[in-house]
């Protein structure tokens, strides 16, 4: 796969991946999957939000443990429900205090002692258009059970009745209080409108619901016992002006529940914060559906998308450091009074995340592998896993300075034979004997840079560094104009062409500038710079020469361990210098090897070292002129 069509792939694979992670997001906040752990978060927000002042404008008379005690020290009832001339006796003394509402969270559903029944349908007559009765039974057409279900009655009394169900959340918790159960308005409804003579519309509850603005746990709001109005032994001022909300707060009467605050709160005291919300004009409320899916949307393909112009270290600090704004804009948001979705655009920026990080992932390790499978055609696999490791992001070899060894060999007399032969066989042998040439420079470390025909170009100490780049070019060089032609001779002799072939190799040692080069449709690894332009010159300078290899004085003074068999040539011109450049040579060459140059080339065998030495100079001398 290349690397544009990767590319086009991996952009195919990640918006994928981002209409996957938006879409199972969405799935999820449609059906509810994660409502729990989303319920869940909204506790946490009222937590970390913490106590708020409790309400002025209401407050409780709570039937609570002390009440019991200190009904039973002064030889009264104390069973409960309580008479209900005790609720009269409550109702009056709250009225003459001044309460503007007097709210009975108490259910008066059936007959009692008609005395008491009478004296509590007085005492609400007198306090007439300030009480609100709660109830739980309440039939579809929004009739109650309140003195025997007369609507005339409580008209006559001028009470209003009120529903008290508490819609339950998923896990059982009340964080909502509906506008109307059965056509009958909920007791916090109720309560608002006769403290405040306008009618509240349900054009303002979302569903038929609202989230309660919970002002603290349990017990934020003030409270005064039962018994002490019951007595009338409390501050008049205490409840003058204010909604007063009479109802069980005593554990032992089960009218406990859990909140989006408190493990247990009373339900007179939901009522209470369910009311403060309504009168403060709904502080807290629920974002439109558009807004949560906007967000689950955003946050699913943030990753995907993003990782589009950043690494994948950065997708995934970049995700990180999403999830840790949005959880503190979720916070902020509440703080502020709007309620949106938290747990579904965080699952849709994991699905995003891990989405990037899956196709990144095995889109770098196939890259990898297309890498390794065509750099390990021109250098040798440890050398691969290193450039592999050193590279950039991108898998790319940026331009650098080395100090390295340059390596160019030719084939004498290819083209001659090339023109005798069919293009079959011409590739048949040149394949040999590249195989042969390149085995014995990545044996030795090295990197082929290019095949040029017959001709090949390598270079050992880039793309890694190498301390004996010199070393190693020169042992590729001895192997490769030694055992690996004679072994491709060998062969070209079994197969009909006995006369063989001489080769040329110049090596040069120097700074060079090493990276990738190329239009955007293709790139390739190479050295620029004159230490490669002289390695060339010297391979071809060899032609004629009588040596099939010339080695600079460059590389000669970079040799870690110089062999014996290297010795001086001479001082040749070489064209694009200025001064005469030393050249060296291996002293060592097989009358095979002189035979076979002299049959390709046409120059005469040297029969001997000296005469060799001598007529290499004069010919590489005469042809550096040329």
């Amino acid at each position: 796969m290349g690397r544009a069509r990767w590319g086009q792939r991996k952009m195919a694979l990640l918006i994928g991946a981002a209409v996957v992670a938006a879409g199972i997001g969405v799935g999820a906040y449609a059906t509810h999957l994660l409502r729990r752990s989303e319920l869940q978060t909204i506790d946490a927000r009222f937590s970390i939000r913490g106590k708020q002042s409790p309400p002025s404008d209401v407050m409780l008379v709570g039937i609570e443990s002390a009440t019991f005690q200190e009904l039973t020290s002064r030889g009264m009832s104390s069973e409960f429900p309580f008479p209900r001339r005790y609720d009269a006796q409550v109702i009056e003394h709250l009225r003459v205090a001044g309460a503007k509402v007097i709210a009975m969270d108490i259910e008066f559903a059936h007959p009692t002692d008609p005395r008491d029944d009478e004296a509590l349908a007085e005492a609400i007559a007198q306090a007439h258009g300030k009480t609100v009765l709660g109830t739980t039974e309440v039939d579809k057409r929004g009739i109650t059970g309140i003195f025997g279900g007369s609507p005339a009655l409580l008209h006559e009394l001028g009470t209003r009745p009120a529903e008290v169900r508490f819609p339950e959340d998923a896990d059982g918790s009340i964080r909502r209080f509906e506008y109307a159960y059965n056509h009958l308005h909920s007791f916090a409804v109720v309560i608002a409108e006769t403290a405040t003579g306008r009618p509240i519309l349900a054009s303002r509850f979302e569903d038929g619901a609202l989230p309660i603005d919970y002002v603290g746990p349990s017990e934020t709001i003030k409270s005064i016992p039962y018994s002490k109005v019951l007595l009338n032994q409390f501050s008049p001022s205490a409840v003058r002006g204010k909604i007063v909300i009479v109802g069980a707060t005593s554990p032992i009467l089960q009218d406990i529940h859990p909140t989006a605050t408190s493990n247990g709160m009373p339900g007179p005291e939901i009522w209470a914060n369910a009311t403060s919300t309504l009168l403060r004009g709904v502080p807290l409320t629920n974002a439109p559906t558009w807004v949560d899916v906007m967000l689950i949307v955003l946050l699913g393909i943030d990753a995907p998308l993003g990782s589009l112009r950043v690494a994948r270290w950065r997708a995934l600090v970049d995700a990180i450091a999403l999830a840790f704004v949005f959880t503190i804009a979720t916070q902020i948001a509440f703080n502020t009074g709007w309620i949106w979705t938290f747990v579904y655009p965080l699952l849709a920026l994991a699905i995003g995340t891990l989405g990037t990080l899956a196709v990144l992932y095995v889109g770098e390790a196939i890259e990898r592998e297309r890498v390794r499978d065509v750099f390990s055609r021109f250098v040798p696999g440890d050398v691969v896993d290193q450039v592999l490791e050193s590279a950039n992001e991108n898998l790319r070899l940026g331009g650098v300075e080395r100090d390295c060894t340059i390596l160019f060999s030719d084939l004498r007399g290819f083209t001659s034979f090339s023109e005798s032969q069919t293009p079959e066989r011409v590739i048949e042998v040149v394949n040999h004997y590249l195989n042969e040439m390149t085995e014995a420079i990545m044996a030795a470390g090295g990197t082929l840079i290019a095949y040029m025909g017959d001709g090949i170009m390598a270079a050992f100490g880039a793309p890694l560094e190498q301390d004996d780049h010199a070393d190693r070019a020169l042992c590729a060089a001895r192997e490769m104009v030694g055992p690996r032609l004679e072994h491709f001779n060998a062969w070209l002799a079994q197969e009909g062409h006995e006369s063989g072939f001489a080769m040329g190799v110049g090596l040069n040692s120097g700074p060079v500038m090493a990276g990738n080069v190329g239009s955007e449709q293709r790139v390739e690894y190479t050295t620029i710079g004159d230490t490669t332009n002289t390695a060339s010159r010297l391979e071809g300078m060899t032609k004629g020469s009588g040596h099939m290899l010339f080695c600079a004085q460059s590389t000669r003074d970079r040799l870690k361990d110089p062999p014996a068999d290297l010795v001086l040539v001479g001082e040749f011109e070489v064209r694009g210098r200025e001064a005469k450049l030393p050249v060296w040579t291996l002293a060592a060459k097989t009358p095979s090897s002189a035979a076979g140059e002299a049959a390709a080339t046409g120059a005469p065998s040297p029969t001997a070292e000296g005469d060799a030495s001598e007529a290499a100079a004069t010919d590489a001398q005469t042809a550096s002129g040329a």
